[in-house]
């Protein structure tokens, strides 16, 4: 018997970033509690492992590992891609990254340098603290790998260009040194971000997550060999024994078909209710944390919609609102921040994208606060995938059920004081 590891939808679908479409962190104008004031005492590690991000050249130069750098150059060219821009910006972050090896050279601090095949779990478990060296992504991984209270740092390596809502404010790369004076100090406060737990039975889930990136290596001059070698032998599955996956949510857990032309279809319970069946484009479930990202990106309203309604109940109530483009902005403005809320929350947010609705289907609700929540699966080529990086076999008759466990919290760094 075999149960069939589906090509990854991520290759088809959209993953919004920790940032909204302005291109400008959440966190400017939406103000969320980050933390409820732990106490900084005791960050003083011996061990650092360093988890350096894969950039873009050096995915391309793996992925296309035959080629020398002229032709390289023009296989890239041929795409539209900037050979020296991906150079440059591959520089800007080798620089950053050699930026914080000095640092801990300079203090003497014993530290590891990893890229993302060498990261493992005994890795992990040498260290005392743990630096992200990237973005928002290469801090999701880090923090996949983190079953303990082990702390993890973000430093964005590419502050020119990006805004890791994760990681610490981007003045923290530009003078590292200073930074890691203020951690020893204790000049800062403890962040737990709260993680989902994800226990899976009743169908074919396999044990190790198939990584995302590894799979994009490998798309698409190798789909077809993917889908001959996607068979796997069902040791490496489970039909009925609960167990909880080896990997936790820090963002969010989305369940669907594979492809997202295809309808999902499951039965959904949240907080022990009754079992409902659901068609949809797929299920996210999200985090405090994830709430700046997908789940915001799925909910949020541009002004011209709430302008729309506006005039609506204007002509529905006779009510006397103003045609004013700023009352518009600033209600959406309110309301999309609503939709952002602590990562030390312990409650989940879930959404049903695209809900069906007719006469066999309906959804009383399709976003809200849950504790717990139950899916099982009536699909037939579905994937459950974590934080944008895991993927797990989704199909009929499995099971999940997702809850958050406060002893699962990451611990990581926030209020750092600069001054």
């Amino acid at each position: 018997m075999h149960c069939r590891i589906p090509f990854t939808f991520s290759l088809f679908r959209p993953w919004p970033k920790n940032i909204p479409a302005s291109g400008h962190n959440i966190a400017t104008f939406c103000s969320v509690a980050q933390q409820d004031g732990a106490s900084s005492a005791g960050f003083n590690p011996s061990r650092v492992l360093v988890l350096s991000k894969t950039t873009r050249y050096e995915f391309e130069k793996k992925r296309f590992a035959d080629l020398n750098e002229d032709q390289l150059r023009r296989a890239l060219a041929r795409r539209g891609s900037d050979y020296s821009s991906l150079r440059a910006i591959h520089n800007v972050h080798t620089d950053n990254l050699e930026r914080i090896v000095r640092t801990l050279e300079k203090r003497k601090i014993e530290h590891r340098v990893v890229t993302r095949g060498d990261y493992t779990y005994d890795k992990v478990r040498w260290a005392d603290a743990i630096i992200s060296a990237g973005g928002d992504g290469t801090f999701l991984l880090t923090a996949s790998r983190v079953f303990d209270d082990t702390p993890v740092i973000g430093i964005n390596t590419d502050p020119t260009r990006s805004e890791g809502f994760l990681a610490l404010p981007n003045k923290c790369t530009l003078d590292f040194d200073k930074t890691m004076e203020k951690l020893l100090a204790g000049k800062f406060k403890w962040t737990w971000r709260q993680r989902i737990h994800v226990t899976v039975q009743g169908g074919n889930v396999n044990y190790d997550p198939i990584d995302l990136h590894e799979e994009q290596l490998r798309y698409p001059e190798y789909y077809e060999k993917h889908y001959r070698d996607s068979d796997i032998d069902c040791q490496t599955c489970t039909e009925h024994s609960p167990r909880i996956l080896p990997v936790y949510a820090l963002n969010e857990v989305f369940i669907g078909e594979s492809l997202a032309s295809r309808v999902s279809y499951y039965e959904l319970s949240i907080d022990d209710g009754p079992k409902e069946k659901q068609k949809s484009s797929g299920l996210t479930v999200s985090t405090g944390s994830g709430s700046t990202s997908w789940f915001f990106n799925i909910n949020k309203l541009p002004s011209k919609s709430v302008q729309d309604i506006l005039n609506i109940v204007k002509k529905e109530t006779n009510a006397d609102i103003p045609e004013d483009d700023m009352l518009a902005k600033r209600i959406a403005e309110k309301f999309n921040c609503s939709l952002v809320y602590s990562p030390s929350d312990t409650r989940m947010a879930y959404t049903i994208r695209d809900p069906v609705v007719n006469g066999v289907y309906s959804v009383k609700s399709s976003r809200g606060f849950a504790r717990k929540i139950f899916i099982r699966s009536r699909m037939w080529d579905a994937c459950m995938v974590i934080d944008n990086g895991a993927s797990f076999v989704f199909n009929d008759g499995a099971i999940a059920t997702m809850e958050i466990n406060s002893k699962n919290a990451l611990r990581t760094i926030s209020a750092l004081d600069m001054s």
